[in-house]
């Protein structure tokens, strides 16, 4: 199970490497709510969102003969994104595949970072396609979630939350795969143990909720929702553990939460979020979740990287 210390060693691998995003306060947005809000803006990133702090820790940890073979990944956008900047930095050969529905800036922009992107099917196909490539050439595949290198990466978010607030009564993390939520929650629960620990999910891309509700991971039939980096068809078997041992709970939101948190966002904050870096907000901003009244909440905005076509449609 993955630990305090692993996100720790991973803080230390990314020291000066990556911005230590800051976390800014949001009292209007918070008085709407009933509580002291506070945002970590990890879409203030390099590469626009917290990927790049897994890709990196991975990276750091290939022996030299990985290094020559090169990687593959799997990635809505954001995963591709920052394994492709981070593996052009370190010399090394990236391919990414994406499903083909895929956001066409997100696979631009891992070209831009020097990346061979492949687009491919849906989120299944494109797994398959991503496994068969690094059994074709050798390349290391670096899963967006099932790592415990990338996870801790993510988790490295959760000590800078702690550094900056010290005492906060809830921390609200979007889940996709659910990556970033078991690296946070496990530095978070190690750290501060009497801090809450929530997950959100769209309704139409609930993996993780089903799992919890099944006992079990779970792989769904189908995904619908305007964020697209929320949307892997399964619950990582890592972050499923860590979750039901130290998430206080998952709760969902519709795609026209996430809208008008995004809009909100932008209104009074003046920060963009895409729709998966809006979905924890949405929570905190729907009354989705039980937080105390005033007090101190962290909402994560995962990512930045939002289309401009889609950003004109959903304002």
């Amino acid at each position: 199970m993955l630990n305090l210390q692993e996100i720790e060693r991973a803080r230390a691998r990314l020291a000066g490497r990556v911005h230590r995003t800051p976390l800014m306060s949001a009292t209007l947005l918070g008085q709407q709510a009933g509580v002291s809000l506070h945002l970590k803006c990890e879409s203030l990133q390099k590469t626009g969102s917290f990927k790049v702090r897994g890709a990196l820790n991975k990276l750091a940890q290939l022996d030299p003969q990985e290094r020559a073979r090169g990687v593959v990944a799997v990635s809505a956008g954001n995963h591709a994104q920052a394994l492709a900047w981070g593996a052009a930095a370190a010399g090394v050969k990236c391919t990414v595949v994406m499903p083909a529905t895929a956001s066409r800036t997100k696979a631009d922009a891992s070209r831009g970072y020097g990346a061979e992107v492949i687009l491919f099917g849906d989120t299944g196909q494109a797994f398959d396609k991503a496994h068969a490539l690094a059994k074709e050439h050798g390349y290391v595949f670096v899963h967006p979630f099932e790592d415990e290198q990338v996870v801790a990466g993510a988790g490295t978010v959760g000590l800078e939350i702690l550094d900056d607030l010290g005492d906060v009564d809830a921390v609200v993390v979007p889940i996709g795969g659910g990556g970033l939520i078991a690296g946070v929650a496990t530095a978070i629960k190690a750290r501060a143990s009497k801090a809450r620990v929530f997950g959100v999910e769209p309704t139409g891309a609930a993996s993780m909720r089903k799992s919890l509700d099944e006992g079990r991971p779970v792989r769904l039939d189908s995904v619908k929702t305007i964020a697209d980096g929320l949307a892997p068809m399964m619950a990582g078997n890592l972050a499923f553990e860590v979750v039901r041992q130290h998430v206080d709970d998952v709760v969902l939101v519709s795609d026209d939460e996430i809208a008008d948190a995004m809009k909100r966002l932008l209104t009074y904050t003046k920060l963009l979020a895409e729709g998966a870096g809006a979905a924890a907000t949405a929570a905190v901003l729907a009354g989705k979740l039980p937080l105390p009244r005033g007090g101190r909440v962290v909402s994560i905005l995962s990512g930045g990287n939002v289309d401009a076509e889609r950003l004109k449609q959903l304002l």
